[in-house]
């Protein structure tokens, strides 16, 4: 009997990322553990500089990291690829590296980087480019979650349109103005067709916007402000009870999550708000991404003129992140029938099957095929 690969996955500080790297842990069906870490101030250095080191780790604070080593360190974005870099130097090399969303470290690195449209990452044999992130919810954790809710908003009409409320980003900035008008719009949206609004904010929107956003609010509702650890988060249960959702542009795991649920679904989009030294700091990297667009844009290598393939090896080597496209994003869903733009008609688009896992889980599996091949060669 084959005896399955042991897993590590590296726990960052955001709720999407880890969603995202447990539900691909889960569905690989190899025994994992969860390593959490916790950074200090050196991780905010290139990861050129770091290198395969803890140097950009907080050990006391982190999940201890000794041997025996795992065969996959499963983690994502950019803080996390020094930590599994490590890992696989202190394997001798026999550690596979899957990495999430982008590495902004040389592609060649890792054995594999599962990413999303926004992200912007060139094309290369190492690189799955999916077209949804990959949070994925256990049934029975809906249905528990629903039937503890149910009871308790049967007060309210249905049908339920469920509000998602993000906030502040690298690309987006929920101000209070914003806040106001989405309660607003949200409201006159459920005064429309009827029923009643469950809204639930998250980590990343400010007490302020929250405020004014449910001040704002003025239909049947329920409203929940996210607090950590609270056993009274009712998000699962208004996933579960939706009938329809709208989500804030700003958040890729929410509008997956809400995907997933087979309900129509909304997203809220306002203009990318980036501050003046950020503007600045970005101008280069956004000279070179106008170039590269005004031309020939993405693509394999050979049809790329020299700035576009300046830019491609350039982000290759981690020494530029690419402005995140979330129109990209929201386009890639369009397309496949997923969501419609808040506001606007939805067109009859085919829902085509979100096979994004199933691709994933595959890629991961013919690394272990592949190594076990060479090796009986």
């Amino acid at each position: 009997m084959a005896i399955s690969p042991k897993v590590w996955v590296l726990l960052g500080n955001k709720a999407g990322g880890n969603g995202q790297l447990t539900s691909l842990a889960s569905a690989l069906g190899w025994p994992y553990e969860k390593k959490q870490l916790v950074f200090n101030p050196l991780n905010r250095c290139p990861n050129l500089w770091l290198g395969a080191s803890l140097t950009s780790l907080n050990r006391r604070r982190s999940s201890s990291l000794t041997p025996p080593w795992p065969d996959v360190v499963i983690a994502a974005s950019r803080r996390s690829a020094p930590v599994a870099r490590w890992i696989k130097k202190q394997s001798g090399g026999r550690t596979r590296l899957v990495h999430l969303l982008h590495t902004q470290a040389p592609f060649e690195l890792f054995d594999l980087i599962i990413t999303t449209p926004q992200y912007c990452l060139p094309p290369r044999q190492n690189v799955l480019h999916n077209t949804m992130a990959l949070n994925r919810i256990a049934p029975e954790h809906l249905t528990a979650a629903a039937a503890q809710w149910e009871t308790r908003l049967v007060d309210l009409p249905r049908p339920y349109t469920v509000l998602l409320v993000g906030g502040n980003s690298s690309t987006y900035q929920l101000d209070l103005a914003t806040a106001a008008d989405l309660g607003r719009q949200a409201s006159a949206h459920v005064r429309t067709i009827g029923g009643s609004l469950l809204v639930s904010t998250s980590p990343r929107t400010s007490s302020s916007a929250a405020e004014a956003l449910l001040a704002a609010i003025d239909c049947p509702a329920h409203c929940y402000r996210w607090r950590p650890n609270d056993a009274e988060n009712p998000y699962l249960a208004y996933l579960a009870l939706a009938d329809s959702f709208i989500v804030t542009a700003d958040s890729a795991s929410q509008v997956i999550e809400a995907c997933l649920m087979g309900k129509p679904v909304s997203v809220f989009e306002w203009p990318s708000q980036f501050p003046f030294w950020l503007r600045m700091k970005a101008a280069p990297r956004r000279w070179l991404e106008r170039q590269r667009d005004q031309t020939n844009g993405r693509g394999r290598a050979e049809r790329q003129n020299g700035l576009a393939r300046l830019y491609d090896h350039l982000v290759y080597l981690g020494l530029i992140r690419p402005t995140r496209d979330f129109d990209a994003y929201w386009q890639a869903l369009k397309q496949r029938g997923l969501i419609a733009r808040f506001g606007e008609v939805a067109h009859a688009l085919p829902h085509q099957p979100l096979d994004d896992m199933e691709r994933a889980v595959a890629r991961i599996r013919q690394l272990f095929a592949d190594g076990e091949q060479r090796a009986h060669e």
